[in-house]
């Protein structure tokens, strides 16, 4: 029998025991341990907004911001207060419960945190969560998020940590984990999943579960990403991932961290509405809404309330 109580003590070989279960075993395993923690019946809502577009001095293989690509990205400055007050408004008319700020920064320099700290005290007084993706933070930054009432922060892995450097190599993974470790000592809740269709292989997939699932306080929230292929990045004409081999990395993040909101999030717009629909029985209960994921095209709100009515699903 495989054990599928909450822990943070899997080993590798019981998350790939898990994924290489039957198809039709793996998601009926996943889709029961959803509903012992979630209602099946309901989807949570977060909307993303880039609040300073391009100009990054990261090579990330996969981003359109990156200043080493040749794409059709035009650098912007740190949008206004007023701005992303009106997005986060507009926001939460559309249903959303969430409103998430990112910025193209390889990490946040204290000139800037005063700037992001007033937008999360504007999005916070509209009654809506706030999540910000900043790049890389000091302990004293996560601090100062805290004070300012910041409820999320968004810092994924990507990858497994081997086959990390394949995709970036202007920080670390060490970087990333210890950016984690800060936000959660400083009492913010952790966003933090990956991307498939970064060239890595199944094993990597299940390896990213691995370190997710088995940090001290597994995280409230974990995006899994399919990749958005942009022209003029390296991975643009990468292959695309299986759909079997999404749901199926959908179903084990799902049995792995049972209590975690997992989030399909990029990429869904070029999903049809029949793989959605086995994304959310797999165990995904949380979806970014809105036409844009901060440059990336995404699934229209129409499109999007329209798919919820036919499935009879409710949002949070």
């Amino acid at each position: 029998m495989l054990n599928l109580k909450i822990k943070n003590n899997w080993t590798l070989s019981e998350l790939e025991q898990i994924y290489n279960l039957p198809f039709n075993d793996l998601i009926w395993k996943s889709h029961k341990l959803h509903r012992e923690f979630h209602d099946p019946n309901k989807i949570q809502i977060s909307t993303l907004m880039s609040v300073k577009t391009g100009g990054c001095p990261e090579d990330c293989k996969y981003c359109s911001q990156s200043i080493r690509y040749e794409t059709e990205i035009n650098i912007e400055n740190t949008l206004p207060l007023k701005e992303v007050i009106t997005q986060a408004k507009q926001a939460k008319e559309n249903g959303a419960s969430r409103f998430c700020m990112g910025a193209a920064w390889r990490n946040l320099n204290n000139n800037n945190l005063s700037k992001i700290k007033e937008m999360i005290v504007g999005v916070k007084k509209l009654g809506l969560e706030t999540c910000v993706t900043l790049g890389m933070l000091t302990e004293e930054q996560a601090i100062e998020l805290k004070k300012s009432g910041l409820d999320y922060y968004n810092h994924n892995l990507d990858t497994s940590e081997e086959y990390y450097k394949k995709v970036v190599t202007t920080r670390s993974y060490k970087d990333r984990l210890n950016t984690i470790k800060y936000v959660r000592d400083a009492g913010i809740k952790v966003c933090c999943g990956g991307i498939l269709g970064l060239g890595e292989e199944n094993i990597d997939r299940i390896k990213l579960i691995h370190v997710l699932a088995n940090l001290d306080e597994q995280p409230e929230s974990v995006p899994i990403n399919q990749l958005v292929k942009v022209k003029g990045t390296p991975f643009f004409d990468n292959a695309d991932v299986d759909e079997f081999d999404f749901i199926r990395t959908i179903a084990l993040a799902r049995i792995a961290m049972p209590k975690s909101f997992i989030r399909l999030s990029a990429g869904r717009d070029s999903m049809n509405d029949q793989m959605q629909a086995l994304c959310f029985f797999a165990g995904a209960n949380s979806i970014f809404y809105g036409e844009e994921l901060l440059t990336a095209k995404n699934s229209s709100v129409q499109h999007d309330q329209k798919l919820m009515k036919k499935l009879k699903i409710g949002t949070t």
